[in-house]
């Protein structure tokens, strides 16, 4: 049955889409890889909200107001993939808490109190809900007395169902995500590296070669040079000592194996040692290979991994 466009009668219609991310992604693991935890596979998360924004696109009436995806985190310190996903245009990236256990706290309370009040306010006239948990009920409920229709998406599971029937039959429409829809977007993570000796920094820097001194000049000077590479990689590693203070390691760990970062990650690192060396590395190419190297080199170290792979 075809979905009531109220733009023709003079009515601006939007919609949001609202993803339980533990929800998707654990339900994504299981039928695409028969994965159990979310450590075992990588989600390219902004292609696959991409993907969602345009199946709503062709689907729901009107314009998007945004994309909420909802995701957990030690303390709520978001990872380097939730960074990412926080800087992407129409998404509001909501944490809940992380415990010890690896258990979701207080997520679905923050989708749920979102629902309502996007109806409340009457910012939707449409919904969309990638969720499975029945605890939804009470504001699909709330929200339809509102006047908002709730677009049910589930994950198709590897058997039965992996959503709670009631949410299913309280919804207005329901649709299932093939694994083939989602299959571009999920991968098994990589194999962990061995474990290697960690070389001393008498052989690190033994083994790399001396750059040959810059052109001179038209006047016979030589060329103005940004700092020397020591002192750079010395900032990297300084850098990445301070991260992994601040951030944790968890959250480091999410960079490995390298050594290329994600442009968000690379640009927080360059602003950091800029703030730490008194002026810009912009200039210099090479300063900033220097720094990555320095903050693999530190990285690296922290992980047992050895060191010895560059940025170049």
């Amino acid at each position: 049955m075809a979905i009531p466009d109220f733009s023709a009668h003079g009515i601006a219609a939007k919609y949001a889409v609202l993803v339980d991310v533990g929800y998707l992604y654990a339900a994504a693991g299981e039928v695409l890889l028969g994965a159990k935890e979310r450590k075992e596979y990588r989600v390219s998360a902004d292609e696959l909200i991409q993907a969602l924004q345009k199946h709503a696109l062709e689907r729901i009436p009107g314009e998007l107001l945004r994309v909420y995806w909802y995701d957990a985190a030690r303390d709520r310190v978001p990872t380097v993939d939730q960074r990412v996903i926080a800087q992407l245009p129409w998404v509001k990236v909501r944490l809940g808490n992380l415990n010890a256990r690896g258990q979701q706290k207080g997520v679905d309370a923050q989708i749920r109190s979102d629902l309502e009040a996007l109806a409340r306010h009457h910012a939707v006239s449409d919904t969309v809900l990638i969720a499975g948990d029945e605890d939804m009920v009470p504001a699909v409920e709330a929200a339809q007395a509102y006047g908002v229709r709730i677009h049910l998406w589930g994950v198709e599971p590897p058997f039965g169902t992996n959503q709670a029937e009631r949410l299913v039959w309280e919804s207005d429409t329901v649709e299932i995500l093939s694994a083939d829809f989602l299959r571009p977007f999920f991968t098994r993570a990589p194999v962990p590296v061995p474990v290697v000796p960690t070389p001393s920094p008498a052989q690190v820097f033994a083994g790399r070669t001396v750059k040959p001194m810059p052109p001179k000049s038209p006047i016979g000077q030589v060329a103005k040079l940004g700092p020397g590479r020591p002192r750079v990689e010395e900032v990297g590693e300084h850098v990445a000592q301070k991260w992994i203070l601040t951030r944790g390691r968890d959250n480091i760990r999410d960079l490995l194996p390298g050594p290329l970062l994600p442009t968000v990650i690379d640009t927080e690192l360059l602003i950091e040692a800029e703030k730490e060396l008194g002026h810009s590395l912009r200039p210099y190419p090479e300063a900033r290979v220097w720094l990555r190297d320095g903050f693999w080199a530190r990285v690296y170290r922290e992980f047992d991994l050895g060191v010895g792979i560059s940025s170049k």
